[in-house]
């Protein structure tokens, strides 16, 4: 494994839930460049898919004109993504853990975000600054075989 390995980009999308795609495919093309099994690249994938849903129905309520951002970096063994909105925020430390049997008993969708993004990755830190904007960090630790810069 190359120890001086470094990615760093950076991309900004409208909050619309149509856009969702441009940032699985964004994320999907850095991905490219590790050498990582396929499901853990599918994982990452959609812990931000979660992460900008979230975003887009909670923080901008919706509506298509807020900023979500997104930086990746890969610097040796580890992936950071920062994504940030300056949409309302909120307190993940109120947000409780989901009982999921309970909530497939009563058929309920949604609610699990946040939960699942905390499965998928090894760590996720919140920094929140209300009405300025809000940061999700996720970390990833991963085991490169080779690299191959597209």
């Amino acid at each position: 494994m190359n120890e001086n390995f470094y990615i760093n980009e950076k991309a900004s999308f409208k909050s619309t839930t149509n856009n969702l795609g441009e940032i699985r495919s964004f994320v999907g093309k850095i991905l490219e460049q590790i050498d990582i099994p396929s499901d853990e690249k599918d994982n990452i994938i959609l812990a931000v898919d979660e992460a900008c849903t979230n975003i887009i129905k909670h923080a901008y309520k919706l509506s298509p004109d807020g900023d979500i951002i997104l930086n990746i970096t890969v610097r040796n063994s580890e992936l950071a993504i920062k994504i940030v909105d300056y949409g309302l925020s909120f307190e993940p430390d109120t947000v409780p853990v989901p009982d999921i049997k309970e909530l497939y008993r009563q058929h309920k969708v949604g609610g699990l975000g946040l939960h699942l993004i905390k499965s998928l990755m090894d760590d996720v830190k919140f920094k929140i600054i209300p009405g300025v904007r809000n940061e999700v960090s996720l970390k990833k630790k991963i085991a490169q075989k080779s690299i191959s810069r597209i």
